[in-house]
C-alpha cells in the first residue's frame, strides 16, 4: 500500500487501548482532542523496521500518549524492543505525568545496551482537560509546529538556552541516570505538529544532497492544511519526489498531529465495563 495510491486506514482509539508497533503503517488515528496521521516505511520495504510507534488512550478518555522511537538495528531484536515498549506504555497508560515512563524507557534501553540497542525517541502526553502537550526528547530530531493563529510553521523551541546546552536528553540507553526535560506546549484549535525520524532528513536525492531539516520545513510550509489527510499524503509523495528514485538507506516515519478540541467525550456503560476488565487484568490491553 502506498500513500500515493491508497486512502489512509482510519481508527478511533478506545479507552485503555494501545495501537502501534514497528511494522509498516499508513494510518489515521483519532483520540479526544487529537487527530494523528502516521506513515512508517521500514528500511528496504520490509514489513518491520527499527522505527517504533505507539499511541495510547487512558481509561477516562483524557490522556493521549505517544512514543516515536528510532531503535538502533533491524529485525527480530527490534521486535522484542517494541514489545517491551508496549508493556511500559500499558503500565503508564493512566498516569498524567510522563516522567516515570521516560525514566523506565531509559533504564530499559540501558539494560539492552550490551546488544547495541539504544534509541532516540520522542515521548509526548496530551491532556484533553488542559489542552496541553508535554514533550520529552531523547536525542531525537526536533519537531516542527504550525500555529493556526499565525498561519506559520516553525521549529518547536525546547526550553531555555541553559537547558539545551546542559548535559542530558541523551538517547535512551546511554546513561541510566540521564535527565530529561519536559516541554509543555499549549495548543489551540487547528495547530499542527510534525514528528519524524532522522531517515527523512538524512535521505538524499540523485545529487547526493540531503533533504535536511530546512528542506523538510520547506515542504511542510507548502502543504494545504485545510485537508489534513491529503496533506499527510502529499507530504509522503513529496518525500518520494525528492529522492528521485534513489534507494532509501534507513527507516522513515513521520507523525502529523492536529489539535481538534471538543466537548468531553461521554463514555458508554459498555466502554466503562471494558475499561474495568482491562484494569483488573480480566482482559488484555
Amino acid at each position: 500500500m502506498s500513500l500515493l495510491n491508497q486512502c489512509l486506514l482510519q481508527h478511533t482509539l478506545r479507552c485503555m487501548e494501545i495501537w502501534g508497533g514497528n511494522q509498516a503503517a499508513e494510518m489515521n488515528v483519532s483520540t479526544p482532542g487529537l487527530e494523528l496521521w502516521l506513515f512508517s516505511r521500514p528500511y528496504e520495504h520490509g514489513s518491520e523496521g527499527g522505527d517504533v510507534h505507539y499511541v495510547s488512550l487512558c481509561g477516562g478518555g483524557v490522556i493521549t500518549r505517544f512514543i516515536l522511537a528510532d531503535v538502533a538495528g533491524h529485525g527480530e531484536g527490534v521486535a522484542a524492543v517494541a514489545r517491551a515498549l508496549r508493556t511500559l506504555m500499558r503500565k503508564n497508560i493512566n498516569r498524567k505525568r510522563q516522567a516515570r515512563l521516560v525514566a523506565d524507557l531509559n533504564r530499559q534501553f540501558t539494560e539492552l545496551a550490551q546488544t547495541g540497542r539504544f534509541a532516540t525517541a520522542i515521548v509526548a502526553t496530551y491532556l484533553a482537560t488542559t489542552r496541553q502537550l508535554t514533550i520529552s526528547n531523547a536525542g531525537h530530531p526536533p519537531p516542527v509546529v504550525y500555529r493556526a493563529a499565525a498561519r506559520a510553521w516553525s521549529p518547536l523551541a525546547s526550553g531555555s538556552d541553559e537547558r539545551r546546552t546542559r548535559a542530558g536528553n541523551l538517547p535512551f540507553g546511554i546513561d541510566d541516570q540521564g535527565a530529561y526535560d519536559q516541554t509543555v506546549v499549549p495548543l489551540e484549535s487547528g495547530d499542527f505538529l510534525l514528528f519524524y525520524t532522522d531517515g527523512l532528513v538524512e535521505m538524499q536525492n540523485a545529487h547526493d544532497e540531503p533533504l535536511g531539516e530546512s528542506g523538510l520545513l520547506e515542504i511542510v510550509r507548502s502543504l494545504d492544511l485545510t485537508r489534513p489527510t491529503q496533506a499527510a499524503q502529499t507530504l509522503g509523495a513529496r518525500l518520494e519526489t525528492f529522492r528521485e528514485g534513489r534507494t532509501v538507506g534507513d527507516d522513515q516515519t513521520f507523525l502529523l498531529l492536529r489539535h481538534s478540541p471538543g466537548p468531553p467525550r461521554r463514555i458508554s456503560i459498555r466502554e466503562k465495563l471494558d475499561v474495568y476488565a482491562k484494569v483488573f487484568r480480566l482482559k488484555t490491553v
